[in-house]
């Protein structure tokens, strides 16, 4: 019988687990022996702590509504004795309500059931009147109604909150960093901060989808499964098709299936969505990311360097209301105005204090990378030397929001050539704060060129080069077909939060991938 079956399984819960879990599971048992549910399916919510506190804010001390509300949160504290106890109820916004039983208004049993019944962590629905008590505190006053009980357990909470602490710097902090990241939703419930970032990223994303919607993108899905990685230069991960029984790669970006909508008429496309990337896990990448691309039709790089600028500037302003914005740290952050522009290779030139150009010779480059103390694998072209160099020497150090322009050729397969600058590409980089946010390019889209591209890319692949490109057939047919000359961007979205907030990707994204202990 399931009842037989779940004591026989609490019961083994409980002699295993610590203290206060086994105290709770107890309290558990003994409210369903009682004929009571403390997990109800529904519950007489008339009001959100929000709106009590917005309605009723008007009460003066003592005062107290002629209508009753029922409202419903998660116990944050408890205190009182006697006859009297205080509660403090939190909702999902963070949102908090002070609530009053007495033994006066719920009775002597009902009180003593709920000292017995109710612990922190737990989610309480209390119905009553709103009230302003002797200390100021808007309160509810439990109280029963018709058919409604005063309060009731909404979920019992099996495991107890964390204990807070308070940091070196005065903080209050209920778990550690490494901690909140493995128990996101323990993160939330203590932590302000953490819902915010959530509400935060979701308000980012909806700027984003309206700033391409208002100018006439249309938003597609492109598989997240392939049969060929390709879009961008990484390791991808590997998985099996029983149904098929056939190798598939989680895609490493979907900039192949974008063009490809490019090519079959739709030419303002983008997407938001995941990306999988079998690479390092840092402060600024994880394997599991999101990823913004658009591509526009009779656009070039500049045409995606004006729209990623707008964009942007669009989601601070929606966001935070300025496009001035506050890190995590406290200093401000200007994204206003136009923005700089360099050239790739002129950054180098200067930072190495010698004339570097896509004709350098790669034996030269190597030994500059040496001198800086930097891992060169020897498959490395000579333009993946240089961007090396370029992120040690120049990438760090660019703090306002840059982009940086014209790379090397033999590193953008994917890119038109430079229409005036011989060995580069017309592709940018976007820097803030020292990390790179975005990047573009004028798409290559002459099939000939593309194939040579992606035959190059095949060698690169035999020489040791986990990162290359392979050659996507299907790819090269659709763009056999004619595909327009056309601009493309991507972003990361999570870097974009990092951008915004100053917090590091595993801050940015709600469930980040981490290490199992």
């Amino acid at each position: 019988m399931p009842g037989t079956m779940d004591s026989v399984e609490n019961k083994d819960a409980a002699n295993q687990a610590p203290e206060q879990i086994r105290i709770r599971l107890e309290k558990r048992a003994r409210i369903l022996a009682e004929g009571r549910d403390p997990y109800p399916v529904e519950l007489p919510i008339t009001s959100t702590i929000a709106q009590v506190r917005e309605k009723y804010d008007y009460l003066e001390i003592d005062e107290q509504s002629d209508e009753t509300v029922g409202i419903a949160g998660r116990v944050m504290l408890i205190r009182g004795s006697g006859k009297l106890q205080f509660v403090v109820l939190q909702d999902g916004e963070g949102n908090r309500i002070q609530v009053m039983l007495s033994a006066k208004e719920v009775g002597a049993d009902s009180l003593k059931s709920f000292k017995s019944d109710v612990d922190l962590g737990d989610h309480l629905f209390v119905h009553g009147p709103a009230m302003r008590s002797r200390r100021g505190e808007l309160s509810v006053f439990a109280q029963p109604g018709e058919d409604v009980p005063a309060w009731q357990i909404a979920a019992k909470a099996i495991r107890p909150l964390p204990k807070t602490f308070v940091t070196e710097d005065g903080e209050e902090m209920s778990l550690s960093e490494e901690a909140r990241i493995r128990r996101r939703h323990l993160d939330m419930i203590t932590r302000q901060g953490a819902r915010d970032m959530v509400r935060l990223r979701a308000k980012v994303v909806r700027s984003l989808r309206q700033y391409f919607d208002d100018e006439g993108f249309i938003e597609i899905e492109t598989p997240m499964l392939q049969n060929i990685h390709g879009g961008a230069a990484a390791r991808p991960f590997q998985t099996h098709m029983n149904a098929y029984d056939t190798e598939l790669y989680l895609r490493i970006a979907p900039e192949l299936f974008l063009k490809r909508a490019v090519v079959g008429g739709i030419e303002k496309v983008f997407e938001i969505n995941r990306n999988f990337r079998n690479e390092g896990a840092d402060s600024s990448h994880s394997p599991e990311f999101t990823m913004l691309e658009a591509y526009e039709a009779y656009g070039t790089y500049n045409t995606m360097a004006t729209r990623t600028r707008e964009f942007i500037q669009r989601a601070a302003r929606d966001v935070f209301g300025t496009e001035i914005v506050t890190l995590a740290d406290g200093t401000e952050y200007d994204l206003s105005g136009e923005w700089r522009e360099i050239s790739f290779y002129e950054a180098v030139s200067e930072a190495v204090g010698e004339e570097i150009t896509p004709e350098t010779p790669i034996e030269r480059l190597r030994e500059i990378a040496e001198e800086r103390e930097l891992a060169i694998p020897d498959h490395a072209v000579a333009g993946k030397i240089a961007e090396e160099i370029f992120e040690d020497a120049v990438g760090d150090d660019l703090w306002e929001p840059t982009f940086v322009r014209d790379y090397p050729v033999d590193t953008s397969p994917l890119v038109r050539g430079h229409r005036s600058l011989p060995g580069r590409v017309e592709k940018w980089d976007l820097y803030v704060r020292g990390f790179e946010l975005a990047t573009a390019y004028s798409e290559l889209v002459d099939p000939v060129i593309q194939r040579e591209r992606f035959e190059a890319q095949a060698l690169a692949a035999a020489q040791g080069d986990p990162e290359a490109m392979v050659l996507d057939e299907d790819f090269l047919e659709a763009m056999e077909q004619g595909m327009p000359p056309a601009g493309g961007m991507g972003m990361g979205l999570d870097r974009l939060l990092m951008a915004l907030t100053g917090y590091g990707i595993r801050e940015t994204i709600t469930f980040p991938l981490v290490k199992r202990l």
